[in-house]
């Protein structure tokens, strides 16, 4: 059974710092890339970060760079997003996502992240920081 499950989210306040953690099950680990995706409400889901599990790669959309940071352990199948300097229009559900990087091709990170190309979602985690 696939399973990506999330933890780490919660209430913060704005300035403040969490870190969301990705536990993947269930599928070659190194076959995908995990990624971090979030919604807030009214809004589209907009990918915020990734990861290649094989070279460690990383992407970052522009509103979160210098502030976000995802790793990855490979030994546990687990991804992490430490989240720092937290704002208010950062409050949404965040998604752990598993995206097939092995099976399927793209022109960069921008073109990849993209909800469509998600093979395996997690339950989601709020993260909600107050101003």
């Amino acid at each position: 059974e696939v399973q990506l499950v999330e933890s780490g989210g919660g209430l913060v306040q704005a300035g403040g710092s969490l870190r969301l953690s990705c536990a993947a099950s269930g599928f070659t680990f190194d076959d995908y890339a995990i990624g971090w995706f979030r919604q807030a409400p009214g809004k589209e889901r907009e990918g915020v970060s990734c990861i290649s599990t094989g070279d460690g790669s990383t992407y970052y959309t522009d509103s979160v760079k210098g502030r976000f940071t995802i790793s990855s352990d490979n030994a546990k199948n687990t991804v992490y997003l430490q989240m720092n300097s937290l704002k208010p229009e950062d409050t949404a559900v965040y998604y752990c996502a598993a995206i097939p990087v092995i099976s399927q091709s793209y022109g960069d990170y921008e073109e990849m992240m993209r909800a469509q190309n998600v093979g395996f979602w997690g339950q989601g985690t709020q993260v909600t920081v107050s101003s």
